[in-house]
């Protein structure tokens, strides 16, 4: 084989970028994204709806966002700028060929006004959502089937929901492999000692055993409220591994290396209690989907650099799953 002077390499490497860009853009102008909403009892929930150019129905996949502030795109109210992660996601299916929705929760962003009093919300509630976008999905002729794709928390949602309203597959990004009390009480041992710790544990006991208490100093109010207790005690009840398992479609789990919020070992339980699903471990993902170093700290830059990609094994993994394992 020839070899080619640095000029012509130079020429032939900018020829290929340039077709490679050229072939991206032709690719996201072939999507459409547009508005979409679902009524829920206490109002209207507001979402976006990413449509590839496709002739027939097309497999959808329903994306949820993790826990807090976090909006459809995958952003934090928390933090100080957007890393528009489900948003990049979404994109990335539609050029793909899957159409997909993100939406806003209850009592946030778009939904804001669907959303109720701190002391009435319920984990059920966010169940019930889920459950509702996709049974109005799968009543929509433009789709073939309907995937749930669970960020964080959203994963425990997704996979009851996916069970309750009949999904076609199921995809955990980041999910906890154990109840939220287990999680909680393993990030606390690093950070209460002493009385502290104790009186927390007392705390997450009896939420635990279903009952609120006032109990609680003045330093653990931001965790155990008295109006945050009914929400907490909902979502308590249930057992990531104890709802994977009850899924009889495809799964696929999914968690990157240099997460500080999800470890491995959470995969990986989810991975033992559902022997038959697909485990993708990403070297270098984050808990926002990014590549970054293993030693990133705190404030997280990642978490608001909006051009910042995708880890690229993410969306392949993603697409290679779906195209084997969802009905088109």
């Amino acid at each position: 084989m020839p070899t080619l002077k640095p000029d012509l390499l130079r020429l032939v490497y900018a020829a290929l970028a340039a077709f490679l860009i050229a072939s991206s853009a032709q690719a996201r102008a072939a999507t459409a994204v547009v508005a979409i909403s679902l009524d829920t009892p206490t109002g209207q929930l507001a979402g976006s709806l990413v449509l590839p150019a496709a002739k027939g129905p097309v497999p959808v996949a329903l994306i949820i966002a993790g826990s807090g502030p976090t909006d459809r795109n995958g952003n934090s109210a928390m933090f100080p700028g957007a890393n528009n992660s489900l948003m990049l996601l979404a994109q990335a299916l539609g050029e793909a060929g899957f159409a997909s929705v993100r939406y806003d929760k209850r009592g946030l962003a778009g939904s804001a006004a669907a959303g109720s009093q701190e002391k009435d919300v319920r984990f059920d509630h966010f169940i019930d959502d889920a459950a509702a976008w996709i049974a109005k999905l799968k009543g929509d002729p433009r789709f073939s089937s309907v995937t749930v794709i669970g960020h964080s928390e959203g994963s425990l949602i997704g996979m009851v929901a996916a069970r309750r309203a009949g999904a076609s597959a199921f995809v955990s990004l980041a999910g906890a492999g154990r109840p939220a009390s287990a999680v909680l009480r393993a990030q606390l041992a690093t950070k209460l000692g002493g009385e502290l710790a104790a009186q927390s544990e007392t705390i997450l006991s009896e939420l635990e055993q279903g009952r609120t208490t006032s109990a609680v100093p003045a330093s653990l109010q931001v965790l155990y409220r008295l109006s945050v207790q009914p929400y907490l005690v909902s979502w308590f009840r249930y057992d990531p591994a104890q709802s994977i398992a009850a899924l009889t479609v495809p799964v696929l789990i999914v968690q990157g290396t240099t997460d500080v919020q999800v470890a491995v070992s959470e995969a990986e339980l989810l991975k033992k209690a559902r022997p038959q699903a697909q485990l993708a471990v990403i070297p270098g993902m984050n808990h926002v989907l990014k590549m970054v170093a293993p030693n990133e700290s705190p404030p997280f830059p990642s978490y608001f650099d909006p051009a910042l990609p995708l880890a690229p094994e993410l969306t392949k993994v993603l697409v290679d799953f779906m195209r084997i394992n969802i009905p088109r």
